[in-house]
């Protein structure tokens, strides 16, 4: 069966598991040559627009941060024509300006994670992209107007400590977190930023503040109960955000040049004649452009 073609994908974390507002919604199974995606795509169209949407932790959470595929969803949505990512997330705020209920679109990492994939390249075909700038400050501005526009507490820039999980931080984690001045801490943007950079997807992340790690005195510790709580609400915003966002990104004017699209320029270090052939074809979505061979 021939896939739906999607231009933009949102990956959903803890608390968005579905986008209600989507409309000629379908589930379908989409393949990847890195093995299986975190369940079915749901696609569908918002005011229009061409969307699909992922659910990181698949329908009713079934996956741990350490347990998802990463490289295979970030593939997936390559193979349906993905342009752009809006990654949706809930995290921790490591400082006191960002309470609960707030939505910080970082644009820094620091990836403390040690049991997964991040890299679609390896032997056979070697390649390294810049992550200095590792979200797409196009995409990032332009959900910030729209979060404005909703009337919803939104801060436009931010570092976010990626931790491996699944137990929360330790206090005196969180403390050297706070001392390398990272202003929120979660699960699951690593690797799955590296991947959409290596994949020449734009990438931009709504991180919604859940609870505040465990620093802060007057909120000493966090529980699953916590963040459920305000899960709920951080969700219903998300959506009101995406519905006011989704249909102004094909209008924007310099949308061909956003940030990522070309990243994989120059990035390949394996010569010609030395690269694995087998890793070739595996790599023909992420990296076709460059390499010259398109499914």
């Amino acid at each position: 069966m021939k896939l739906p073609r999607a231009d933009i994908a949102v990956i959903g974390g803890s608390g968005v598991y579905d986008l209600p507002e989507l409309e000629n919604r379908e589930w379908l199974h989409v393949d990847s040559s890195f093995g299986t995606p975190s369940d079915e795509f749901l696609f569908g169209t918002v005011r229009d627009v061409s969307l699909v949407f992922v659910p990181r932790h698949g329908r009713g959470h079934v996956l741990s941060p350490s347990a998802i595929n990463y490289r295979a969803n970030i593939d997936a949505l390559k193979r349906v024509g993905v342009q752009d990512v809006i990654s949706v997330s809930a995290v921790g705020s490591l400082v006191d300006d960002l309470p609960p209920g707030t939505f910080v679109l970082v644009d820094q990492y620091v990836d403390r994670t040690v049991l997964r994939e991040s890299t679609f390249f390896g032997a056979g075909c070697v390649a390294h992209v810049s992550m200095a700038h590792p979200t797409c400050s196009q995409l990032s501005q332009l959900l910030h107007r729209a979060a404005l526009d909703s009337s919803l507490p939104c801060r436009l820039g931010g570092t976010y400590l990626a931790m491996e999980g699944p137990q929360f931080s330790s206090l005196a984690e969180s403390n050297l977190y706070r001392s390398w001045d990272c202003h929120v801490i979660g699960m699951t943007n690593m690797p799955e930023a590296k991947l959409a950079r290596e994949a020449e997807l734009c990438y931009s992340s709504i991180c919604m503040v859940t609870d505040y790690d465990c620093w802060h005195p007057q909120h000493e510790s966090v529980t699953v109960a916590d963040v459920v709580r305000v899960m709920g609400e951080n969700s219903r915003n998300a959506q009101r955000l995406l519905l006011a966002a989704i249909p102004l990104i094909p209008q924007a004017p310099d949308r061909a040049s956003w940030h990522g699209r070309r990243a994989l320029e120059n990035a390949i270090i394996t010569s010609e004649s030395a690269r694995d052939q087998n890793m070739i074809k595996r790599l023909s979505a992420v990296a076709g452009r460059v390499l010259g061979h398109h499914e």
